[in-house]
């Protein structure tokens, strides 16, 4: 124990006495395996390896807290082999003294200090950071305790596997001396502040760097910058005595000794405030622990017309509960004019500008919608048309298209059979509303709004409402209590047209027909519900429960992570819920609070929203002629196969890193190119719900807090944990570049990025459109989204891919009905993933698969499929994703016979021309002038015979000059020809193409 100690002691003074300087930092290009030796190490030279011992001090700044319990690993460069014989006279996060045993005549020695395992090889791993282990036998252990055995070692550099992973400089930890004695040569202070250039990023939280130790608390800010720059530098707080509150900052002016100005409106603080997703401005409360580093990110846009010279002013650093700060500001404007503000060298920060845009927040009218028209309470929108009471809410909602979804007719088609209402009831009966009436106060072609007050005796009812173009419409419910009062339950009745309600998807029931009874109640830990949708295919509502504290919650995986809010009007500490009932022609649905006391004056919220469906009749010609080749392969290759689109994932050379598509953007642009020379187009994998670790701006977005991070129990991938630390959830990883991913947050700032970078890609590097992966934004990003991916001409086409959302980790919500608000500017969805294609009924096809009650038209995933029963819904699967499908002779069959043009008649319309005599092997049919392709597909449970029933009239062709044929598609059908009186053998599960001419 005496021994230990004296070592312990002798160490921790050798420490002391050599913390001053800086090790040499090497970054080197992947020279070894990161996932058996970590991605970190020393390099040691010894003097003479003739000795038994060798010993070397290391002062490595570990940012870990425990590297005591971590294992070290020494190899022999020269042989590559492991020294087993090791010890330590200490080990702390500040250095260590090091003990091993050297090989004769070899010199050069690697330590790797933070060795790890992968648990298992997934899309989600973790690593586990190797234990300290004793491998040294005894004997050679008594030896380090004898000087004469032991000869020096030298640390020669500490070398980074790649840049990515290096700690220099931003995370090399400052000594605990070092701190004190820079807080001793700086008294007073209740904290420091660290002016930091763009080129170093804060990183830690809990600690200093040395290189704050070096350069000390400055109190000048020196920087240099371009004409028209998005120029960003940082102040690294640190309080010394205690919390700090309210944390602000502001600016002075910048001047040159001739007068020159930046006006201080051209600098803002990106921790303190800025503007959301929704284009309105928020300021943020920022505190800071003590002993704690809050990064405060100060932006200037530097105008162009900023002549050259040095500007300098300052920055106040004000605390709530403790004394103001002023550091000098002096950034050098040279003669050079950034393009495009410096967006191109977005590794200088000067993007972090676009977390605060407004780009595409015009709510203008994007095609194919048209501009809403109102006309006495009546607003009309594309195939729909909604008509208000004075009350505020809709008396009437109506649908307009045709029950084949491929044009608006002039015939109504109600979608609830008497006006909405909301009900207060008390011990005796329900309290009858007065209505004060109803105004516009916003008539503009993308969004209509209005207003609207109904008292009764105790309360007072304030609605607003608003409708936008593509059928999306909002209401906030305000009820007052004017008096105290015992209310059995506050409801809102939403009563259905039973014609516009013959299937529902939501409220734990999987895209089917409705049942003539249900009851729901709330279970938001558990599930992502608050609402559902209802309708048949040429009419529909979606309704969506909520109230003023309402936050997106995750979704795909991580739902449980961060879960519904129940709101407290609906939900009524779980008395709410929802039942739904058949009266008549009229299928009502009560969605309920239940009873509460409401005290004088007390406010609740019963917000919600509606979708009006279908949002557009469905592009047929834009299926046929548009085929998705989703993978990274060769042009020609592609072309050859017959597919016009080509989808380029992530994890791919030049789309490498998950939703940041900016790294190799001239390698993206040139693939781009040269498709679109050849004639095809190209859209590339870029979303929101988690983040590459590769983006350069990081550490600046998580200086704000959870703003845009999700919180988390950390863990993940190995440079999650060495460079994040904690308070993190750990996304997909993608091992063949080693690209390691973030959750957001959810609704932030991050979306005015996404939408920035959107419109960058469109102008720089000429991308046709997004495959989104799920989607983890709002239809106010969606919009956005489509406008800059549509400007001058783009075409701006947007698929969307989604695993079955139906499960214990994702709230059990239904794809379709999760993602609803988002349909209005697809152009064709991918539903998917973990899909079931032969144990599900016709309806969830139509309903949670094919989009063809929303007016579009999909395709399948999970195992390519099943051909036949895709067919129905006009559907196949996408190559290559599949070994066991390949949609190309489904797609020749089509060019046989011509499929532009053709009038889809499903089997869901009531007077299609063709049906089977059997009602679960279904027909639709692609009718054009004298011909028609039929496509046949059975739900039977096994073999079946059926005889067409065809209205020969209705299709044009005379039934006695009629031929029924079955080309011969591979893997699909053998060719063979019928007579109108046959009966058709069909498989289980399958079914045919037939032409009849």
């Amino acid at each position: 124990m005496i021994k230990r100690l004296l070592l312990l002691s002798l160490f921790l003074s050798a420490c002391g006495a050599s913390f001053g300087q800086e090790l040499k930092y090497v970054i080197k290009n992947n020279d070894w395996d990161p996932d058996s030796l970590g991605t970190h190490r020393v390099v040691l030279t010894v003097a003479d390896p003739a000795q038994k011992v060798a010993k070397a001090l290391i002062t490595w700044r570990r940012n870990d807290l425990h590297p005591e319990q971590r294992n070290v690993i020494v190899i022999d460069s020269a042989t590559n082999e492991r020294i087993t014989n090791i010890g330590f006279g200490g080990i702390t996060r500040e250095a260590c003294i090091l003990y091993f045993e050297p090989k004769p005549q070899d010199t050069k020695y690697f330590v790797y200090y933070l060795p790890y395992k992968i648990d298992r090889k997934s899309n989600y791993p973790n690593a586990k950071y190797l234990p300290s282990a004793g491998t040294a036998a005894i004997d050679w252990l008594r030896l380090t305790g004898d000087a004469a055995n032991i000869s020096k070692a030298e640390v020669a550099c500490i070398e980074e596997i790649n840049a990515l992973n290096s700690f220099y400089p931003m995370e090399v930890i400052a000594t605990a001396a070092e701190v004190t004695d820079l807080i001793h040569r700086n008294p007073g202070r209740s904290y420091l502040v660290f002016p930091e250039d763009r080129l170093h990023s804060i990183r830690m939280k809990h600690d200093l760097p040395q290189r704050w130790i070096i350069s000390d608390a400055e109190s000048v800010f020196n920087g240099e910058a371009k004409k028209g720059e998005n120029y960003a530098y940082q102040l690294g707080i640190y309080p010394v005595t205690k919390n700090l509150n309210d944390v602000k900052i502001t600016f002075s002016n910048l001047k040159t000794e001739t007068g020159q100005v930046i006006s201080a409106k051209a600098m803002s603080c990106l921790n303190t405030g800025g503007t959301d997703y929704r284009g309105d401005k928020i300021s943020k409360i920022v505190t800071v622990a003590k002993g704690d580093v809050q990064a405060m990110w100060c932006l200037v846009n530097i105008p162009s017309t900023t002549a050259a010279g040095v500007y300098e002013g300052s920055v106040t650093i004000s605390v709530k509960n403790a004394e103001n700060t002023v550091i000098g500001v002096a950034i050098k404007v040279d003669n050079e004019t950034a393009l495009k503000g410096g967006v191109n060298e977005p590794w200088k920060q000067t993007r972090l500008t676009w977390l605060n845009s407004t780009l595409g927040q015009t709510n203008t009218v994007i095609k194919p919608y048209t501009p809403l028209v109102v006309k006495g309470n009546s607003i009309t929108l594309l195939g729909r048309k909604v008509v208000l009471g004075k009350n505020g809410f809709p008396q009437k909602i109506e649908t307009y298209f045709t029950p084949e979804m491929t044009s608006v007719s002039l015939k109504p088609k109600e979608v609830i059979a008497r006006p909405l209402s909301f009900v207060a009831e008390d011990s005796e009966g329900a309290e009858p509303w007065t209505a004060l009436g109803m105004k516009f106060t916003q008539k503009q072609p993308g969004t209509v709004q209005w207003e609207a007050v109904d008292t009764s005796e105790y309360l007072q009812m304030d609605v607003k409402g608003s409708i936008e173009f593509d059928g999306f419409v909002s209401y906030t419910v305000k009820i007052t209590a004017l008096d105290s009062i015992s209310l059995n339950d506050i409801r809102m009745e939403l009563p259905f047209n039973k014609a516009s309600a013959k299937y529902i998807i939501g409220l734990n029931l999987k895209g089917e027909e409705r049942p003539q009874s249900y009851k729901w109640k709330w279970d938001v830990a558990r599930k992502n519900q608050d609402g559902a949708w209802m309708g048949d295919v040429n009419a529909g509502l979606q309704f969506s429960l909520r109230d003023e504290n309402y936050v997106r919650p995750l979704n795909t995986n991580f739902y449980l992570q961060k879960p519904l809010l129940l709101p407290t009007s609906w939900g009524n500490d779980n008395k709410g819920g929802i039942n739904i009932t058949e009266q008549g022609n009229t299928v009502v649905v009560s969605n309920y609070s239940g009873a509460r006391t409401l005290k004088k004056g007390q406010v609740l919220y019963y917000n919600f929203n509606l979708l009006i469906t279908p949002f557009h009749a469905i592009n047929t010609d834009f299926q046929w002629a548009t085929r998705f080749y989703h993978k990274y392969a060769n042009i020609d290759s592609i072309k050859a196969t017959g597919a016009t689109v080509i989808n380029i994932h992530h994890g791919t050379p030049i789309n490498p890193y998950i939703n940041y598509p900016f790294i190799a953007h001239d390698a993206m642009k040139a693939y781009i190119d040269e498709a679109h020379r050849k004639g095809l187009k190209v859209k590339i994998y870029n979303t929101v719900r988690e983040l590459s670790n590769s983006a350069y701006e990081t550490f600046a977005m998580r200086s704000l807090g959870h703003e845009i991070y999700s919180p988390g129990k950390g863990g993940g991938y190995s440079w999650l944990q060495e460079h994040l630390g904690d308070d993190y959830i750990a996304a997909w990883y993608v091992p063949e570049v080693k690209d390691a991913a973030i959750i957001n947050s959810g609704m932030s700032r991050w979306h005015n990025y996404y939408v920035e970078g959107m419109n960058w890609l469109v102008q720089n590097v000429g991308i046709d459109g997004i495959y989104l992966d799920d989607v983890a934004f709002d239809r106010t990003t969606m919009k956005r989204v489509k406008r800059v991916l549509t400007q001058n001409g783009h075409p701006g086409i947007i698929d969307l891919h989604s695993a079955n959302q139906y499960d214990k980790a994702d709230g059990f919500n239904n794809s379709a009905n999760l993602y609803m608000e988002n349909f209005p500017y697809l152009n064709r969805l991918w539903f998917g993933e973990y899909f079931d294609y032969e144990n599900n009924s016709p309806d969830f096809f139509l309903t949670e698969v094919s989009g063809i009650p929303f007016g579009l038209m999909g395709e399948m995933l999970q195992g390519g499929g099943n051909p036949w029963r895709g067919m129905i819904y006009g559907m196949t699967n996408r190559m290559p994703w599949s070994d066991n499908a390949d949609p190309r002779p489904i797609w020749k069959a089509w060019d046989n016979f011509g499929m532009k043009g053709t009038k889809m008649i499903g089997y869901w319309v009531e007077n299609n021309p063709v049906k089977s005599d059997n009602p679960a092997v279904l027909a639709t049919i692609y009718k054009k002038d004298k011909k028609v392709l039929v496509a046949i597909a059975s739900w039977v449970k096994e073999d079946v015979k059926v005889k067409l029933l065809i209205n020969w009239k209705a299709l044009g062709i005379d039934p006695n000059k009629a031929t029924i044929t079955a080309p011969e598609i591979k893997n699909f059908q053998p060719a063979r020809k019928f007579k109108r009186t046959d009966e058709i053998p069909v498989e289980k599960g399958k079914g045919w193409l037939l032409v009849i001419k």
